[in-house]
């Protein structure tokens, strides 16, 4: 089949697809449409800053010890918003750990999100009910589930297209370079999405690819690449909306990378002070997506004070059920780390259940 617009040959340009510049303005890109509905393009704004509320949330939530651990997503709104509304809600997600975003805009309860930063054992199976894997704590493994899930689309005769969120360091890992060979080589509906937050904790990413760009990888297994400015969410909702069309009607995987930048540390337990400047962070802050998003809507004729109203009051609304949900909520059943496993447990699991419960009752 012929390849979409943004797909042209092997090459893979180094400047990002960009629709609304760093000042809110339309930039001249013209090979992608903004035409969106009004009420798609307050949708996009109003999950923006849902998201943004939801991770300080989080955030105090972990500093105050209700979670063990979490890890923040300001800055990348728009990257993971715009490309998680440019799919359909049948599509399979398998995130990493930093896709709040991804969760808020597929409608999953940020306090299903706070069970499983909270440790509680069931924390994640609710999110298959909206076609999400659960998170993945280990860096670049569900790259593969994604594949092997986009493998079984293509043999059950289904049209859904799976969809890989790594970051620029799980580019590193080779369970993402297996995942890419296998995606190329039996041409799998499946997305490869980078969000290049230029960090991989403390490794910056010149010493993370020798590359021109992540996206230039995709040459090596021959599939489409595709920068796109992840701080710009027209534009990550268009070229996600292209790469799940193609790969929905036969042309394969693409990956796209998304540039952006993590404004926050990589998780609760870092500083990221030790390894990176104040300039840099200043630098990206001033390329925020929220209120960059806002002025273009605000250009447009579209933003209004009663939308940040709504907004607003729905963020603290929200935020507030997430606290209720999860301050001093129950701890789980630890038998179910055993009886989850098999439908009949082992004579080995039901060993390790009896130690862990002897151990428990010691420390009673």
């Amino acid at each position: 089949m012929g390849q979409l617009p943004g797909f042209t040959g092997p090459e893979v340009a180094l400047d990002p697809v960009q629709l609304i510049g760093p000042d809110g303005a339309p930039t001249t890109e013209n090979r992608y449409s903004r035409d969106l509905p009004e009420e798609t393009l307050c949708w996009l704004y109003e999950l923006m800053v849902l998201t943004r509320e939801l991770d300080t949330e989080f955030v105090n939530l972990q500093r105050q010890g209700e979670l063990g651990l979490y890890a923040s997503c300001r800055g990348q709104e728009a990257a993971q918003i715009g490309a998680a509304a440019g799919l359909r809600k049948t599509d399979w997600l398998f995130p990493q750990y930093r896709e709040l975003g991804v969760f808020v805009t597929r409608g999953i309860p940020p306090w299903h999100v706070a069970s499983a930063w909270r440790g509680t054992w069931n924390g994640g199976l609710e999110f298959t009910a909206k076609c999400c894997a659960p998170i993945s704590v280990p860096i670049g493994t569900q790259a593969l589930h994604a594949v092997g899930a986009a493998m079984a689309a293509q043999r059950l005769d289904e049209d859904s297209v799976t969809v890989a969120f790594v970051g620029d360091g799980a580019t590193s890992e080779g369970d993402v370079h297996e995942a890419l060979n296998f995606a190329a080589v039996f041409a799998t509906p499946c997305v490869f999405y980078v969000q290049n937050n230029q960090w991989a904790i403390s490794v910056p990413l010149r010493k993370q690819t020798a590359a021109p760009s992540l996206a230039h990888k995709a040459i090596g297994y021959g599939m489409p690449g595709i920068r796109v400015d992840g701080n710009d969410p027209l534009a990550c909702y268009a070229v996600m909306a292209e790469a799940a069309e193609r790969a929905r009607s036969g042309g394969g995987p693409s990956l796209i990378e998304a540039v952006t930048y993590r404004l926050g540390p990589h998780t609760t337990s870092d500083d990221p002070t030790r390894y990176r400047s104040g300039a840099e962070l200043e630098h990206w802050a001033a390329l925020d997506p929220i209120p960059r998003y806002r002025t273009y809507l605000r250009n447009l004729g579209v933003w209004s004070q009663r939308l940040e109203d709504r907004v607003a009051a729905r963020a603290k609304r929200v935020r507030t059920e997430l606290r209720d949900a999860t301050v001093g909520a129950a701890d789980a059943d630890i038998d179910e780390v055993f009886t989850a496993v098999y439908a009949d447990i082992t004579p080995e699991l039901q060993q390790q259940r009896e130690a862990l419960r002897a151990e428990l009752a010691r420390e009673r």
